[in-house]
């Protein structure tokens, strides 16, 4: 009797986990179709346009997604190139160097803290200390002083990105078997040995993770790019001058959008910012498990 109770149980249970894992698959599903379905009078009244198009003019009806698409990858991987090294130094450092001490918790909690400031708070951050650090290295290098522009929108990134990629890489090198790294001391190894040919290609799969983590993060970003991005509808002319990524210019322009087509072009630039973030963590997931049966291969 007991026994065919804890098999209902079992069984409801796996159900239970099905249907959300189903409700999940058709909530990405209707953001999808819902996008899709908003933007049609744009993917219609535009075309492939809007697809090549450089140009961005609510006023003359043209709209092209190129400079946004430009702003929000440069951003985005400029961004992640300055975090990397960052994240990764800080989830060594507490992964595997000071593991259990009180200075390795308090580091721990301020990145964690890190996390969860709001993107409004590292705006303003941005515009009253980002801001006009670059416009003093632009001003040596001969270039227009704007301050604002893509460098700062990548630094602002860079600084809100690396608890995410620090936080898991932390914990798959954590999670790195002693066994393995015992087994390389007691054969003369060095500690940087042991982290560069054990640890790291071990736990190299879980770092990629973050990273990718990291970067969807970067892509979606609102606010504080909006803040100190420049906020320009042209292509970037350099990595200081002014752009707009998706996300800044949907923010800026969507209240203002009274022209049908204009709302769902904006519409549209959002299918397209989902599109690519999918089709990002989906190459992300095949490197990640290609890399992941090699590993276990060898």
């Amino acid at each position: 009797m007991w026994t065919d109770r804890l098999q209902f149980f079992e069984i409801m249970f796996k159900k239970t986990l099905q249907v959300f894992a189903v409700l999940v698959c058709v909530l990405l599903g209707g953001i999808f179709l819902t996008l899709l379905v908003k933007s049609l009078p744009a993917i219609v009244s535009q075309g492939i346009r809007f697809v090549t198009g450089k140009e961005w003019d609510p006023v003359m009806g043209n709209f092209g997604a190129i400079p946004f698409v430009e702003g929000t990858l440069i951003t985005s991987f400029v961004a992640l190139l300055i975090s990397i090294p960052f994240s990764l130094s800080i989830a060594i450092f507490l992964g595997e160097y000071f593991k259990q001490t009180w200075f390795s918790s308090v580091i721990k909690s301020i990145v964690e803290l890190l996390a969860g400031i709001p993107s409004v708070v590292y705006g303003f951050f941005g515009l009253f200390v980002l801001v006009p650090f670059v416009r003093s290295l632009e001003t040596p290098l001969g270039i227009t002083p704007y301050g604002v522009g893509i460098f700062s929108a990548a630094l602002i990134l860079a600084l809100m990105i690396v608890p995410y990629s620090a936080s898991m890489s932390r914990e798959v090198i954590a999670l790195v078997p002693s066994d393995l790294k015992e087994a390389a001391y007691s054969l003369g190894a060095t500690r940087y040995e042991v982290l560069r040919y054990i640890i790291l290609p071990y736990a190299s799969s879980g770092i990629f993770a973050g990273t990718l983590l990291a970067l969807g993060r970067a892509m979606g970003e609102t606010m504080a790019v909006t803040m100190v991005i420049g906020n320009s509808n042209l292509i970037p002319e350099s990595l200081f001058g002014p752009g707009n990524t998706m996300a800044s210019v949907i923010a800026n322009e969507f209240t203002e959008a009274t022209d049908k087509v204009h709302l769902a072009s904006l519409i549209e630039l959002g299918l397209y910012l989902f599109v690519i973030t999918v089709v990002i963590n989906s190459v992300g997931r095949y490197i990640i498990s290609k890399f992941t049966i090699e590993t276990q291969t060898q």
